[in-house]
């Protein structure tokens, strides 16, 4: 990308970071700081990398995307209003009785939203069976998974990765959201999960490892996984929990939190200097 490029990517990505906030503010519930870690890796699949059109978002050539780490929704919401798939307003209401978006992504009634997840480890299996469809209707499109770290702690998401792996699927690229904390603390300190990528290697995928806050590191990955060829692919993004934020920045305490009037003030003040010094 050229740096023109990248200045807009940050920009939108501080964007999904301001509504990813006011939404779990306005909710006063919700996961922020999963979300804030998400954002850049959300913000390139949907403006630089999927081929979705929010004005067709049915399309069946279109590329898929699934958020399996679904309480991190807030991003992904975000992402979709600023793509165009509906007003950022349904953001304010999020977690609302009656409201459009729920605290976890809801395929029914949500425009862009390709699977509903929620329950961890599951998405990877949804993924694996839209890449097989893929494969067998001879369609060109790509299905991109989201899970985080924690959730690689779940069983099925090795059956899915052993299932991927037997049956080729080139199609699809998964995505480790690796922020290295989850709800019971420090991941490692849970259930460690590495060698993470030697796992990975063993189910038959080809591992890309990167920074998943550097758009050039995301593109480059993203780009590699294209050009593989009979197996799945994983890319493990390390990023930064709460990212974005100074007081949320890894600190485990921001995974399933909203913050009250005055931390929402300071989040929103810090992301909005973060913007106007990217719009110079």
């Amino acid at each position: 990308m050229t740096n023109q490029e990248i200045l807009e990517m940050q920009k939108i990505a501080c964007k999904v970071r301001i509504w990813t906030i006011e939404g779990v503010f306005n909710a006063k519930s919700g996961h922020p700081g999963g979300s804030l870690s998400a954002a850049d890796m959300m913000t390139y699949l949907y403006f630089k990398e999927m081929n979705v059109d929010p004005k067709d978002p049915k399309n069946p050539d279109r590329d898929r995307f699934v958020l399996s780490k679904g309480h991190c929704c807030p991003a992904l919401y975000a992402a979709l209003a600023l793509k165009g798939y509906f007003s950022t307003d349904e953001i304010k209401i999020l977690r609302h009785i009656g409201a459009m978006l729920q605290g976890h992504p809801d395929m029914k009634n949500t425009p862009g939203v390709d699977m509903s997840s929620g329950s961890l480890g599951q998405g990877v299996s949804a993924a694996c069976g839209m890449a097989l469809a893929g494969k067998l209707d001879k369609k060109d499109y790509r299905v991109y998974a989201m899970l985080g770290d924690g959730e690689c702690e779940e069983g099925q998401v090795w059956e899915a990765a052993m299932f991927a792996s037997h049956m080729k699927l080139d199609n699809l690229c998964l995505i480790v959201d690796f922020n290295g904390l989850q709800i019971d603390g420090h991941v490692n300190d849970v259930a460690g999960l590495e060698p993470l990528d030697k796992k990975f290697e063993g189910f038959g995928f080809e591992v890309i490892k990167i920074n998943g806050n550097d758009f050039n590191e995301i593109e480059s990955a993203l780009e590699k996984a294209k050009t593989v060829k009979g197996k799945p692919t994983v890319i493990i993004a390390n990023t930064i929990k709460g990212k974005g934020v100074s007081y949320m920045e890894n600190q485990v305490g921001w995974h399933g939190k909203a913050p009250n009037a005055d931390e929402y003030k300071i989040a929103i003040d810090e992301l909005n200097a973060q913007l106007k010094e990217l719009e110079g």
